[in-house]
């Protein structure tokens, strides 16, 4: 046991704990780089739990093997939805934390103690949450959801360890909140490099969504505990929405900091224009967790001036935000291999670019899937008419899989690859696998949401039912007309699951059984090491090539408006 944690956490450093990263030049010490491999694995835990009950849940709703009866099917969900979307996450998010923070800092990781405390409780609330949705049932109790509802009658344990592990994320988050304390105590007028703004604005994000959570569980825990008689269920939604919804602009602007950065260590990219870039981070920072209110849209609880500017004004500000990453990581991207002389023509710096490599690759796919099928669609659902024709519709989950699954996934995938070379210090188990399984993941999963968007928006199945393709339980509406669509959704979704076992294995595999990479090997993450800038200035580059992709993206983003729009009108002239 002894020598398998060493094999893990085992690199050589020097007197003082610090080591130099071979790939990105950074000193690195051993209290930072051991918590990062902690929180990784475990998310890696997470995953692999969710990805298994995301099997079941998949072969349900393709009622062509309805494998699980209707209660068993809402468990399994719940056991799914739960380990992807907050542990896997989470877990990963502690991590980008340490890796923006005192890895990219050259510092040490202040509070450790601290660190493991956070990591004990945030595992202690994740098993209690697994096991109180897995035995809710068996005392007649309701598996609770991802939104556990009141009134349902959810075990209290649920609430509890629901609380648990977000008190836990905060603590293990505290130790990176005093690394930035203690940088701008020492440096006060020093600029925080872009990646460590990123997590920091990510970090703040974080405390709003914890805040929302801790209150909306909280709340529903006293009443399951007997403390108070009743609780007020539109109260207790839009408290839950805070970190429902919330937990998503962790995730997107987690995403968005290993953008940045694996672009930067992996493909060569620079800074366009790094106030543009923070100001982007600075408009999320205000407007990012307004997007939740397009959960509300149907709560009759809330006026239409709320609707309006939640869905409008406000809404806008993130959306902005947005588009400002979209051009500026693509931008700097051209701009760096440009000023490397790598590749000409419009899109030669990015046909050139190391498609080989799953860093690059898992983090190219995430960027382009995330904005054309995530972000789009964000922003269609989020906009105030458009989302009576998405709510609680199949289209709704096949959004938020192409955020979570298409866009954070991806990215966090790319960083894993990253660290089993850099931190880790192993070669991949297979070469041909690492490489292929980013293409696998990105063209059944990319397959599987646009079928569950196409089925939502056009047939209406909606979106918690397992059993809809002969009638929706309860009455006589059928919906048999999307079933052809299920015999794609269905094969595409198994195929992404088992490309998700795939990178567990590769991931493992090479932990166990990789070549040990030696000192100042960069295991051939650095293609490119021997070529230098001209030294020119950025702005001097054309980047003619991201124009292009943005005047793509724009064209896109226009005709499914209009589309939407148009299928609304449909809707309108039926009920007329």
């Amino acid at each position: 046991m002894k020598g398998a944690i060493k094999h893990l956490f085992g690199n050589e450093y020097d007197s003082d704990g610090f080591r130099t990263c071979s790939i990105t030049g950074l000193e690195v010490h051993e209290s930072v780089e051991n918590h990062v491999k902690l929180f990784a694995l475990t998310a890696v835990v997470a995953m692999a739990i969710g990805g298994a009950f995301a099997i079941t849940v998949a072969g349900t709703r393709w009622e062509l093997l309805s494998l699980l009866p209707e209660d068993g099917y809402y468990t399994h969900l719940s056991m799914h939805a739960w380990n992807i979307l907050i542990f896997w996450m989470v877990f990963m998010e502690i991590a980008v934390l340490y890796v923006g923070g005192p890895m990219v800092l050259g510092r040490r990781l202040p509070l450790t103690k601290v660190a493991k405390a956070g990591w004990v409780i945030m595992v202690a609330g994740a098993v209690g949450v697994n096991y109180s949705i897995w035995t809710a049932t068996e005392s007649g109790g309701e598996a609770p959801l991802l939104t556990a509802y009141v009134p349902l009658d959810i075990p209290w344990l649920f609430y509890a360890t629901a609380v648990l592990f977000l008190l836990g994320a905060t603590v293990a988050a505290l130790p990176f909140f005093v690394t930035i304390w203690k940088e701008k105590r020492g440096a006060p007028n020093k600029t925080l490099p872009l990646v460590v703004f990123g997590a920091f604005i990510t970090s703040i994000i974080a405390v709003e969504a914890i805040l929302g959570g801790i209150a909306a569980f909280g709340y529903a825990l006293i009443w399951r505990l007997g403390i108070i008689e009743s609780v007020n269920a539109g109260l207790y939604r839009q408290l839950y929405w805070i970190v429902g919804h919330g937990t998503q602009q962790i995730n997107l602007l987690a995403m968005i900091t290993v953008w940045y950065f694996l672009t930067h260590v992996v493909g060569g990219a620079v800074v366009a224009s790094e106030k543009v870039s923070r100001s982007a981070f600075i408009l999320y920072l205000f407007f990012i967790n307004l997007g939740a209110a397009h959960h509300l849209m149907v709560d009759p609880g809330l006026s239409a001036g709320w609707r309006i500017f939640n869905t409008s004004y406000a809404f806008y500000g993130a959306a902005f935000a947005s588009m400002i990453h979209a051009f500026a990581i693509p931008a700097g991207l051209e701009a760096g291999r440009r000023q490397r002389g790598l590749g000409g023509g419009l899109f030669g710096w990015l046909t050139s670019a190391p498609w080989k490599s799953p860093v690059f690759s898992s983090t190219i796919f995430s960027i382009i899937l995330f904005g054309f099928v995530g972000g789009i669609t964000g922003v269609l659902m989020g906009q105030m008419q458009l989302n009576m024709t998405w709510h609680n519709t199949y289209a709704t989950v096949g959004h938020f899989h192409g955020t979570v699954a298409l866009g954070t996934t991806l990215a966090f995938w790319g960083l894993l690859f990253f660290a089993i070379k850099t931190m880790f210090r192993r070669d991949y188990a297979s070469g041909v696998l690492a490489s292929a399984i980013p293409y696998l993941y990105a063209a059944t999963m990319g397959l599987a949401v646009l079928m569950m968007m196409y089925i939502g928006i056009l047939y209406g199945v909606p979106r918690r039912i397992s059993s809809v393709v002969e009638n929706v339980p309860g009455s006589e509406f059928s919906l048999s007309a999307a079933e052809p669509l299920f015999f794609i959704l269905g094969p595409a979704t198994l195929l992404a699951v088992l490309t998700g076992a795939l990178f567990v294995l590769v991931a493992v595999g090479s932990l166990l059984f990789g070549d040990r990479l030696g000192d100042g090997d960069d295991g051939g993450l650095l293609p490119e090491k021997g070529l230098r800038t001209d030294g020119g200035s950025v702005h001097a580059i054309e980047m003619r090539g991201t124009f292009t992709l943005c005047l793509i993206f724009l064209a896109t983003f226009v005709a499914l408006y209009a589309l939407n729009w148009f299928l609304l009108v449909q809707v309108w002239q039926i009920g007329a």
